[in-house]
């Protein structure tokens, strides 16, 4: 078992121990694939609270498996995050990121301290409840692929539906956000490399100026959006970032644009990247240069809400919230992208929001920002949400076959 003063818990309330549980983390956050701190913590606690676990899932990830006592139904996939991004924190707390360059700066400190607080409140009221949870604490979803791994290593084997939540800033502290249907957005990364011939600044006439067709092809892109993709889709073509050149009065000979597709649809990312080919390829060859565009590897896909999943964690959320705090509108809805897609593409899911943001404390800074916080005081809510949409899921009466 680790050495850690958090598995001490007889004497510490579920709040206490949960804050604790996201502060220690958030001083030792790891990145995707490196999560081997956090996943010990995990599954020493989860064994503590009488889960079955299966360390080294895609690495680094831990898969905890509980039967209810009530006897068979169905089995319910719950998620949790783990991993950190390599940020360097700029912060006054005292539990903050203790590893330079390193910091949680989107809150899955949060979802693995909510997780295990769901986890250990399940285990102790398993006579409540049929059926089999199997709870995924899940490795590098910054970008590493980590659910599809876990997924590939055979985490969905069996599972009929699957929860997960976010503490999500753009939604006030004391609220969730749901939406059926497309909730966060599919993405897919992109590089375009730009060939001409460089040459002395004082000879442009000479040269295919890497830079200048570079910038008409940002500019000329905007356009993608605005004139050919439907105004009934929602999409992003956002370019991040571009480099060339190597002194004030050489010509470029090379220029390569980085970027990021975006979109509720996956069929629209495939339009936006072929439409962007065609076009920077036009704008390259009409200037005397060619061009290139390399996309990154399989593309996050969007993540949909199942609509009987959202009624579930609903009515779970009903439970706790006044109606005005449980946001349905479209307005929840974001163009960032969440590896939860991978197991909603598979199994009937919902993803949730849990609402962080509080002005009156200072916690404003967005997702993945060096001064990114959470409102601690929101993080209960997700355990009872959570913890009461599963309970709801694998309790209720399946229809009988006539």
């Amino acid at each position: 078992m680790t050495n850690h003063p958090i598995l001490n818990t007889a004497n510490m309330s579920e709040l206490d121990l949960l804050i604790a549980t996201r502060r220690d983390l958030h001083r030792h956050p790891e990145l995707g694939f490196e999560e081997r701190r956090t996943a010990g913590i995990v599954a020493d606690r989860l064994r503590a609270a009488g889960w079955q676990v299966q360390e080294g899932v895609a690495e680094t990830g831990v898969v905890g498996t509980l039967r209810g006592s009530r006897g068979d139904g169905p089995t319910l996939l719950l998620r949790a995050d783990m991993d950190a991004l390599p940020i360097q924190e700029e912060s006054s707390h005292d539990f903050a990121s203790t590893i330079p360059g390193r910091m949680h700066a989107c809150g899955h400190d949060g979802h693995v301290a909510i997780g295990l607080a769901v986890a250990e409140r399940l285990a102790r009221s398993r006579d409540r409840w049929r059926g089999t949870v199997k709870y995924v604490f899940q490795p590098a979803e910054e970008g590493g692929g980590g659910a599809l791994r876990m997924i590939q290593e055979g985490v969905l084997e069996g599972v009929d539906a699957a929860l997960g939540l976010h503490l999500w800033m753009d939604v006030e502290a004391g609220s969730i956000g749901v939406v059926e249907g497309p909730m966060m957005a599919a993405s897919r990364e992109f590089r375009l490399t730009v060939r001409g011939r460089g040459g002395h600044g004082a000879l442009p006439h000479h040269t295919a100026d890497a830079v200048a067709i570079a910038s008409q092809i940002v500019v000329a892109a905007q356009t993608i959006i605005s004139r050919n993709t439907s105004p009934l889709d929602t999409a992003v073509l956002t370019f991040g970032s571009m480099h060339a050149g190597s002194g004030p009065n050489v010509i470029a000979d090379v220029a390569t644009l980085e970027g990021t597709f975006r979109a509720f649809r996956s069929e629209v990312i495939a339009d936006l990247q072929e439409r962007l080919a065609a076009l920077a390829q036009g704008i390259a060859g009409a200037m005397g240069a060619t061009c290139d565009l390399d996309l990154g590897e399989r593309p996050y896909p969007p993540t949909v809400n199942d609509p009987a999943m959202v009624a579930v964690v609903v009515e779970a959320a009903a439970n706790f919230l006044p109606a005005e705090r449980i946001r349905l509108d479209q307005g929840v809805r974001t163009m960032a992208a969440e590896d939860f897609s991978e197991f909603a593409i598979r199994v009937p899911s919902c993803y949730f929001f849990v609402g962080i943001r509080d002005e009156a404390a200072g916690v404003i800074h967005p997702h993945h920002s060096p001064r990114f916080d959470i409102s601690e005081s929101a993080m209960p809510l997700g355990v009872d949400v959570l913890e009461q949409a599963a309970l709801r899921f694998l309790n209720r009466e399946t229809p009988r076959a006539d």
